[in-house]
């Protein structure tokens, strides 16, 4: 296969999926062959990224992310994705690895909050890893946003939604996810708010009836992939130096 691209997934495999069914249904096709040529790698066993972050002496989620950013590089896809947003902690040795680009998937999310919601107060909600290493933060800051990280009672119920519902069980609590949204506007003022955990993006998409902003990293990522495949197809050259 040429003039594919390939997926870093598994993290978890539900926003794995999330991310698989979202890049189909917006491809536009009307045969097999309009769809696009990607491979997935749902490498599941991947090691806790928040646990990690928060403790070093756990084991690190970096060395199976580099053998299988090794393993697909050998394959040369047009570039690679990964679906998980505080995996990214480790992008810089990643992207060293491989002569592949990898896609920033915060970067990009925080480039396109810039361009349609310029002057907002931002909200961040994610993993309490994705927090710590302030991978969203530092992004946002440099794009020049007033921002809020919320509280600890909001934190506790992004990871009970993230870890409790999602992972353990298979499943969105609307109502939570919604009572998230709704705090973090009211009480804390945003105008947006980012959804910096692709559980988050699987919750959105499970759950979109609502009235709130939100900038979906996984979603975002979709249409990029969609975008720079067709280009791709197309014999179009993409200079990813300067997609942001």
């Amino acid at each position: 296969m040429k003039k594919f691209f390939t997926v870093i997934g598994g993290m978890g495999t539900l926003a794995t999926e999330s991310y698989i069914h979202l890049l189909n249904q917006r491809t536009e096709a009307k045969k097999d062959q309009d769809y696009l040529d990607y491979i997935i790698v749902n490498h599941a066993t991947v090691p806790d990224r928040t646990e990690h972050i928060l403790d070093n002496s756990k084991p690190s989620f970096l060395p199976p992310l580099l053998e299988d950013i090794e393993q697909q590089s050998k394959l040369d896809p047009a570039f690679m994705v990964i679906i998980c947003n505080t995996a990214h902690y480790y992008y810089k040795e990643l992207q060293a690895a491989t002569n592949i680009p990898l896609i920033h998937m915060p970067h990009m999310a925080v480039s396109v909050m810039k361009n349609k919601y310029p002057n907002a107060r931002v909200g961040l909600i994610a993993t309490k890893g994705t927090i710590a290493d302030h991978i969203y933060e530092d992004e946002i800051k440099e794009a020049g946003f007033e921002y809020s990280l919320g509280d600890k009672a909001i934190q506790d119920e992004v990871e009970s939604l993230i870890y409790d519902d999602i992972k353990e069980k298979g499943t969105v609590d609307a109502d939570k996810y919604h009572y998230i949204l709704k705090t973090m506007h009211d009480k804390f003022n945003c105008d947006v708010i980012v959804l910096g955990c692709t559980e988050l993006s699987y919750a959105q998409e499970k759950a979109p009836n609502h009235d709130y902003n939100v900038i979906d990293a996984q979603s975002i990522i979709v249409d990029k992939s969609i975008e720079y495949s067709r280009k791709i197809r197309n014999g179009e050259k993409i200079d990813f130096d300067k997609i942001y």
